[in-house]
């Protein structure tokens, strides 16, 4: 999650919303990719830190899925995040803080109940989860005065 927050503090500096996010290989540790929000610098309403992570890690592995990796993030993600995890196939997702607004895992969405998915992974919230909430909340204060 360390990863992630430092992905997050770019986008930060960067003026996006700060949000990072880090591709794991299960089984050996490595990072496979590492990104950060950049929808306003790259005019693309789809280039969350989650989306452009699975695209790095999917070009790094030669490979649209992605079996036997974790997502880390640091926000819960949305709903179009959601739906790229799955068709890459992750195995787990660890994020640090829920998203009341948006958040398609538990927040708005409880993914174990979307009976038709038709793949499903583990997740764990809460990891590094104040540091996580505080890039936010500091974010949207010094934004919004």
């Amino acid at each position: 999650m360390h990863e992630a927050v430092i992905q997050a503090g770019l986008a930060a500096s960067a003026l996006e919303t700060p949000v990072g996010a880090v591709v794991v290989d299960a089984e050996s540790k490595t990072v496979l990719a590492r990104a950060h929000n950049q929808c306003i610098s790259l005019n693309d309403p789809t280039a969350h830190a989650e989306i452009l992570a699975l695209r790095q890690a999917g070009a790094k592995t030669g490979n649209y899925r992605i079996p036997g990796v974790i997502m880390v993030v640091t926000l819960e993600p949305c709903i179009m995040c959601l739906g790229a995890m799955i068709q890459a196939r992750i195995s787990g997702l660890v994020f640090g803080t829920r998203d009341p607004g948006a958040g398609a895992i538990v927040s708005r969405l409880d993914i174990f109940e979307l009976q038709w998915l038709n793949h499903k992974f583990w997740f764990m919230d809460g990891v590094l989860e104040d540091e996580c909430a505080g890039l936010l909340k500091d974010f949207f204060l010094e934004r919004r005065g």
